[in-house]
């Protein structure tokens, strides 16, 4: 049995074959009973727009654009890279892509590129998000112009987005809080925390599941405050350095965030017996310092998977079709003992500021 055609939804709804596309493709201009007419048809027939060739008919152009947090962050160069490579790869599909860089954990500023993206031509936009209430209105503005607008590693408010490309941060803290409470091997002990920013939610998430599991269930190890990084790598050099010859208790490190080639330096002039250290994002510091024993496990969320959705989804958004099944994306653990056998690329070899 042979699929219906346009042309089969044009002659049940009793219009022509022009007005009937023109409702499919969403190109207005069509009364309301004509609209109402022909999506009737689709129902009773069962058809199926064809976006492939509706899309090859009109010369569309994907224009993606992709907020992302400017600076020397090394997790920040591999999303980059990976939109580049994806973007090159779908050029002959026509899609476009725009790196448009905004400053690290300031929701003003942040603020100010989404509302310049509304007088933009973009169709979608993927942003590294951040909360605010201010961001809502400029949110809805985008969306309002029917740009498609998705939270990218780091959420936006949910209500002004249609979706989230990124690991689940409360999960990737609870696995981080999991692994240090089995290092302590039922004793006690002291964890400083480090985080970027209160603004971002991955960070948030990540520090609120690390602390649930630390309290429910190794309730003899105390979580001390968390000291604020903004991920500068400098900050984590000094801050850690000070904790290290001031606080020889401190059993654990856990960084929510980067600018972990500071902390890396820091546990290079450790005392023989240091901290139990965890970090996030495999990055050329993170890598090497896990192999040189200067820390013990690395969380990382596998970018290349998310810069992969993030394109996939987008596109779906703005041809109207329905999201495709995409499983969780659980963070990957690594070790000294099982990291990629391949070495990372030369354009990850950036340093965090």
């Amino acid at each position: 049995m042979t699929s219906p055609t346009l042309s089969d939804v044009a002659q049940a709804a009793g219009v022509s074959y022009a007005t009937a596309d023109r409702v499919i493709n969403n190109r207005g201009n069509v009364a309301a009973k004509s609209i109402a007419k022909v999506r009737e048809a689709v129902e009773a027939l069962g058809y199926v727009r064809n976006v492939a060739a509706a899309n090859l008919s009109r010369s569309r152009v994907y224009r993606l654009a992709f907020l992302i947090p400017k600076g020397s962050n090394a997790f920040f160069n591999r999303i980059r890279d990976h939109i580049e490579r994806t973007a090159d790869h779908l050029s002959v599909e026509r899609v476009t892509a725009e790196i448009i860089e905004v400053s690290a954990f300031a929701v003003a500023g942040l603020q100010d590129s989404i509302i310049n993206l509304v007088q933009q031509d973009f169709d979608g936009v993927a942003i590294v998000g951040l909360q605010g209430k201010q961001l809502e209105e400029p949110l809805a503005a985008l969306r309002a112009r029917g740009v498609a607008v998705i939270g990218l590693v780091s959420d936006l408010p949910q209500e002004f987005r249609s979706a989230y490309i990124g690991i689940d941060n409360i999960v990737a803290g609870r696995t981080a809080a999991r692994m240090v409470g089995m290092a302590h091997a039922g004793g006690s002990g002291s964890i400083q925390t480090f985080v970027g920013s209160m603004d971002a939610r991955d960070h948030v998430e990540r520090l609120q599941g690390f602390c649930e599991v630390i309290a429910n269930d190794f309730p003899q190890i105390t979580v001390c405050d968390p000291i604020m990084t903004k991920d500068d790598a400098a900050v984590l050099l000094s801050q850690t350095r000070a904790i290290l010859a001031d606080k020889p208790g401190t059993t654990a490190l856990y960084n929510v965030g980067a600018g972990n080639s500071g902390l890396v330096r820091a546990m290079g002039a450790a005392p023989s017996k240091r901290p139990f250290c965890v970090v996030h994002e495999l990055v050329v510091h993170s890598r090497q310092a896990l192999q040189d024993g200067l820390i013990d496990l690395v969380i990382d969320q596998r970018p290349d998977v998310e810069i992969s959705r993030a394109f996939t989804v987008l596109r779906a958004l703005i041809d109207k079709r329905n999201l495709p099944p995409l499983p969780d994306l659980m963070p990957t653990i690594y070790v000294q003992d099982n990291l990629p056998a391949d070495p990372l690329t030369d354009t990850m070899k950036a340093q965090d500021s």
